[in-house]
């Protein structure tokens, strides 16, 4: 079977994705990296400001790790190879140490996409904390459409902050799940759940680097058996969609000590670089 990887980089998702790109070099025919500050999101100024006016500065230390100190790392590393392990090497560079075919996405639902998918003759596409909606009709060029992980015990937490939602649960509700991609963000039928505890002092930003590694565990199951025939519609039970939280959200749970990064997580940054 033929993969599709969409993904980007960033530091929830950096050692799960690579390490699913290394241990399934042999099956993986594409890998799309989304550019995050693409025009169509209103580039990386653009892209700051909005941040800054829906969820105020505390946001501004998460996009920081999760996004931009990797994406600048990453963009080094193209030019000054400093390791070759597969865990800390960006995903465009791993990728073509193993002769896998890339493209950076700044608009998913092209024609341009969809003939790179058709050239791959992927099977199934895997989305892996990739921040772009497919539709129907890109899903469509997989023989057996597409999966996504997802940092949440769905259809708990829809949304691009699932582990901030998490933690103001009491008690917290961690958890990942793999699901069919649909057109609905974070809606479709859910093949595999696993509700994972985690430390009270961990960060949002943590929680989703824990996650991302369970959810890679979980999905070499889901490609043993995706053959099968899998339901692809909407989740019956769907929940409510979670936002980014307002600066009001951020400060009260702060407040509560559930904050979106810690130092902890800088020193995870560090280590995944190098």
């Amino acid at each position: 079977m033929k993969l599709a990887v969409f993904t980007l980089e960033s530091l929830a998702n950096a050692r799960a994705v690579r390490r699913f790109i290394a241990d399934h070099s042999g099956e993986i025919a594409f890998v799309g990296i989304s550019n995050p500050y693409r025009k169509s999101a209103g580039g990386s100024v653009g892209q700051f400001l909005r941040h800054l006016r829906r969820s105020g500065w505390r946001f501004v230390p998460f996009l920081a790790l999760n996004f931009s100190i990797p994406g600048i790392i990453a963009a080094l590393r193209q030019f000054w190879p400093w390791t070759t392990a597969a865990e800390t090497t960006p995903v465009a560079r791993l990728c073509k140490d193993y002769g896998i075919t890339t493209a950076i996405i700044h608009d998913l639902n092209t024609t341009e996409t969809r003939a790179m998918l058709q050239e791959s003759e992927a099977d199934l596409i895997v989305s892996f904390h990739f921040d772009q909606i497919f539709d129907a009709e890109t899903l469509a060029t997989a023989r057996l459409g597409g999966v996504n992980v997802h940092p949440s015990l769905l259809p708990h937490h829809r949304g691009p902050v699932p582990t901030w939602y998490a933690m103001q649960q009491d008690p917290p509700l961690f958890g990942v799940t793999i699901h069919r991609l649909v057109e609905k963000i974070d809606a479709g039928d859910i093949l595999v759940q696993k509700q994972v505890a985690l430390p009270r002092t961990i960060s949002a930003l943590g929680a989703a680097v824990s996650l991302h590694e369970h959810g890679r565990e979980l999905l070499e199951g889901v490609l043993a058996d995706i053959d099968s025939e899998r339901d692809r519609a909407v989740h019956p039970d769907l929940m409510p969609y979670c936002p980014f939280p307002s600066p009001g959200d951020l400060k009260a749970a702060a407040a509560r000590g559930h904050v979106l990064v810690t130092l902890t997580d800088l020193w995870t940054v560090l280590r995944t670089a190098f």
